[in-house]
């Protein structure tokens, strides 16, 4: 099936279209709807009457974009008419929500005349907190976008010329670096004088390039100061006209800096590649078909040429989506009346610097695992890094305030914890998990310290300041890792097998001696990096330790079961999951120790799990589950959970509810925990799910996360004596930090 007809089926599924209203308030009861509509609805609309700010606190506005288009210059179809530019704007609104969380109108108008469209965009102002214009002709573009910024009191933004000119400016600001170049002295040649052409020169000088330096060609050739006074040329290009002999584009490009291609395919050969001066940036970004292929634009110069296209199949692909929903985050968040220079400037150096940092391990592996790392074939990051949020949004609010646009502050360091809310639940709760951890850092162990995903993750916890980490492994192949990752970190690490460490072979031996090891043998332990850094721990050398990244979770946890041991008054280590939901998070335990645990061990790990929540600010109410409910049936296995509970509740150190055993819909449905079973402990869902095997408590979080679209932190390894967890063989940089994080916490209460 072609990629059409595989279009025209996702579009056509039932229901219809990309996009639907939900509510965001229960609907479920009478009152409910009282309060949504009649009668209820009335006191907002009071508030909002007294004073017209108000709707940004009783209604959406504040988070609704109007997408608006009349369809005169859709992206590679032209004018084709605003009802069949309503796909397009639908996917905009898809972008708009995936992204950055911004709900959207698409509204398409009909009108070919500026004063009407910007007659009917101007009435709409009460409904959006921002405009986003989308694919109208130029020059048409420009008035509309005029008039409507001058009409308007909320930000109004054409993506067309301005994403373009931002993402591709971020380009420059990263490729002018590598090439060693100097902004101020680049010469820049444009192939396209239409609105994305424009607005792109116009934001270049923003950054820093010399106007006089800038010559731009359209289909008729140079445009020059005598086709402008012969009145050849718009009052929009016209500003860019320059003193200059007539000429094509081939004349333009002989010793150019830098091209920018925002017209046709094919029009760019290798010559002229070869006729630009040493160390080239070519941007070609027309679509679907570059001005000149990558391939090509590569080879005529003996691969010195940076290039990006418009493409996603080829590196440095500059997408407008890195811009448009990252801006208006930004600009909404603080209330903004425009989006003025100064944000559009703070969002390209934002999306540059992002450039320059590591890659999540998702994001690599959703572009098939591509080595993106800075340099000449990654300038720009890529669309769906999640952190282009977290970078973007605060530098364009932040300019919006310093700038005088913004109509309200925020702190930032509070901003991007509300940004990670946006995102998920476990962004939210590892955030306080962040904040901990950075309050009182602690040495951390990584046992597996040659390992390149730990590499990485080592440099971010020590530039978030999370934990000191101590990587274990040969110093050489680290350090040698670390440089050919172009990472800028000097880690601490320890070598097992290059020092004296007598001292810890005989507190080997002394643990183990009687456990059938020879001082012989614990020689050759302290060899294993595992050992090393559980007796490093255990020494005090350490306050923490992260293994189990290249070996099975059995094997990594033996170690330090066998060195470090359980906790005082313990027998017993569990793993346990925090999933979290939308408005919900849950810590599943046990998820990877105890295959077949009794009641004393049941409660064992109900104890140590609730102590877990709290370590996340989550007050604990535990649930030992079953496929019974509360005696309904009558077995070995019903009664573990059971007696486990009433042994918990018969304990007055036990200081939160517990009940038990009772089915899993019965533990998180209030429902059936204030209807059926009244007498209940639990006046609350449970939030702490205790599952009565090893087996049922995997197959439970696997599930949930696969199918019931849990986010999953751990697992995370309760009981210890001292902080340790043990990592998943797949586990992401994202997943090493967060143990870390926790280990850190961990150690604090230690």
């Amino acid at each position: 099936m072609s990629l059409d007809e595989d279009s025209l089926d996702y579009h056509r599924e039932n229901p219809p279209g990309k996009i639907e209203i939900r509510t965001t308030k229960s609907t479920s009861t009478q009152r409910d709807l009282s309060l949504a509509y009649s009668p209820g609805v009335a006191a907002p609309c009071l508030e909002i009457d007294a004073d017209e700010n108000e709707a940004y606190t009783y209604t959406a506005k504040g988070n609704l974009v109007g997408v608006v288009s009349n369809g005169s210059a859709v992206l590679g179809l032209g004018d084709i008419g605003a009802q069949a530019s309503k796909p397009v704007m639908e996917g905009k609104g898809v972008l708009f929500k995936r992204f950055a969380d911004i709900d959207v109108f698409d509204i398409e108008l009909d009108h070919d005349d500026v004063d009407a469209f910007v007659e009917s965009v101007a009435a709409m102002e009460p409904t959006f907190g921002g405009v986003n214009l989308e694919d109208i002709g130029a020059p048409d573009c420009f008035r509309i976008e005029e008039r409507l910024r001058e009409r308007m009191d909320v930000p109004v933004f054409h993506d067309d010329q301005h994403g373009t000119a931002i993402i591709s400016g971020a380009a420059l600001l990263n490729a002018t670096e590598i090439a060693g170049k100097d902004l101020e002295t680049l010469s820049v040649t444009f192939a396209g004088a239409g609105a994305a052409a424009l607005a792109t020169a116009r934001f270049f000088v923003s950054l820093g390039v010399r106007k006089e330096n800038i010559t731009m060609v359209d289909i008729d050739g140079i445009l020059t100061t005598a086709r402008a006074e012969a009145d050849d040329l718009d009052p929009y290009s016209r500003e860019f006209a320059r003193d200059v002999p007539d000429g094509e584009l081939e004349d333009a490009m002989v010793d150019a800096d830098v091209f920018v291609g925002l017209s046709v395919g094919g029009i760019v050969s290798a010559e002229m590649v070869q006729s630009m001066a040493e160390e080239p940036i070519l941007f070609a970004m027309a679509n679907p078909n570059p001005e000149i292929d990558y391939e090509t634009a590569k080879t005529a110069r003996d691969d010195t040429v940076i290039m990006a296209t418009g493409r996603s199949d080829y590196p440095n692909q500059v997408n407008n989506v890195l811009g448009f929903p990252f801006i208006f985050r930004g600009a909404l968040d603080v209330r903004a009346a425009e989006i003025n220079e100064a944000m559009k400037v703070a969002a390209a150096e934002a999306i540059a610097d992002l450039a320059k940092k590591d890659v999540p391990d998702a994001v690599r592996k959703a572009y098939g695992e591509q080595p993106l790392q800075f340099g000449s074939e990654y300038i720009i990051p890529k669309p769906l890094d999640p952190r282009v949020l977290f970078e973007v949004a605060p530098a364009v609010a932040r300019a919006a305030m310093e700038s005088g646009a913004a109509r309200a502050e925020l702190d930032p360091e509070a901003y991007v914890e509300r940004l990670e809310a946006r995102l998920g639940k476990s962004r939210e709760m590892m955030r306080t998990v962040f904040n901990k951890a950075k309050s009182d850092p602690k040495r951390l162990a990584l046992a597996e310290g040659g390992n390149e995903k730990i590499i990485r993750a080592a440099a971010q916890i020590e530039e978030r300041e999370i934990a000191q980490p101590v990587l274990i492994g040969d110093e050489d192949e680290i350090k040698t890792t670390v440089a050919n990752l172009g990472l800028e970190f000097q880690p601490e690490v320890v070598d097992p097998s290059a020092g004296d460490y007598g001292e810890y072979t005989d507190a080997l031996y002394e643990r183990r001696q009687r456990k059938g090891v020879t001082r012989t043998e614990a020689v050759d332990l302290i060899r294993d990096s595992n050992y090393f850094a559980s007796v490093m721990v255990d020494q005090g050398d350490a306050d923490a330790m992260l293994t189990g990244l290249t070996n099975h979770y059995p094997s990594a946890l033996r170690p330090p079961l066998q060195v470090i041991g359980t906790a005082p008054d313990t027998d017993y280590a569990a793993g346990v999951y925090m999933l979290t939901f939308k408005n919900r998070v849950v810590f599943l335990a046990d998820t990877t120790v105890n295959q077949d645990p009794d009641e004393e061990v049941l409660a064992e790990i109900t104890r140590h799990t609730a102590d877990l929540a709290r370590r996340f600010n989550v007050e604990p109410r535990a649930a030992l589950l079953s496929y019974s409910d509360f005696g309904s049936v009558d077995n070995e296995g019903t009664r573990k959970p059971r007696q486990a509970a009433e042994r918990l509740r018969e304990d007055p150190s036990v200081d939160f509810p517990v009940d038990g055993e009772m089915q899993a819909d019965t533990a998180v449905v209030e429902e059936l925990l204030e209807g059926s079973y009244e007498f209940t402990d639990l006046d609350e869902p449970a939030n702490v799910l205790v599952l009565p095997n090893l087996e049922a408590g995997n197959i439970c979080y696997k599930l949930l996360q696969r199918l019931g679209g849990a986010e999953a932190i751990g697992p995370m390894l309760v009981g210890m004596g001292e902080p340790v967890h043990v990592l998943q063989r797949d586990d992401e940089v994202t997943d090493i930090v967060n143990l870390a994080a926790v280990a850190t916490v961990d150690a604090q209460d230690e």
